[in-house]
């Protein structure tokens, strides 16, 4: 997830906060990245509202072009889960663009997009983050203001959510076998179970269909 000093990079807007969380089969690791970053320009009172980030905080953070290469080495190939990801990818390849260098390409990395997986799930229903984390009740009460690392988070369990739920006792992989000791019980995932419906069923196949497709 991005913070921005403003909805469109047109209009001399800038990436304020990048945040990242790491998945392994679709379950977070605990490894995550993020860092604040100085825009070189004043924070619009409206976007101040949104997340919190004032000029003066920002003043003594690196610059887009200090952090990126750290960046570019957290997401290196992987998938990118991101909430509607037209405006993040766009803000973010227009400061790539700005420093030289290259773009994130759609043709060469998997973008998923929970905005477009949600209206399919969710048909013609709000599919905000928000909206999103009371549906599938996940705790809100830490989000006074959005936050990119927060909202990657968030949007990390919404996105287990989507997947069925947290699965238990899962291993990530066989150099984390300390796992298999550790107490999941008082991880705030769902443990809720459904019993879909017929049409659900459905929509669940086409769902399937369609990212498999991606």
């Amino acid at each position: 997830d991005i913070e921005t000093t403003g909805l469109n990079f047109l209009e001399g807007h800038k990436i304020v906060e990048i945040g990242c969380v790491e998945l392994i089969e679709n379950f977070p690791t605990g490894k995550v990245w993020q860092n604040y970053i100085n825009p070189g320009r004043a924070m619009p009172q409206e976007a101040y509202e949104v997340h919190g980030l004032s000029s003066d905080f920002l003043l003594d953070k690196p610059r887009f072009s200090e952090i990126v290469e750290d960046f570019i080495s957290f997401i290196k190939d992987s998938d990118l889960i991101i909430h509607n990801a037209k405006f993040d990818l766009t803000f973010l390849n227009y400061e790539l663009e700005s420093i030289n260098k290259k773009k994130i390409n759609r043709n060469e990395v998997n973008i998923i997009d929970t905005i477009e997986i949600a209206k399919k799930l969710f048909p013609g229903q709000s599919v905000s983050l928000d909206a999103l984390c009371k549906r599938y009740k996940i705790d809100l009460d830490r989000r006074k203001v959005h936050g990119a690392l927060l909202d990657a988070e968030l949007l990390a369990e919404v996105f287990l959510e989507m997947h069925g739920g947290r699965q238990q006792n899962i291993i990530l992989s066989t150099k984390e076998k300390h796992l298999e000791k550790h107490n999941f019980s008082d991880l705030k995932y769902s443990k809720k179970i459904y019993k879909l419906k017929e049409d659900e069923l459905k929509k669940h196949k086409e769902l399937l269909d369609t990212i498999n497709n991606f």
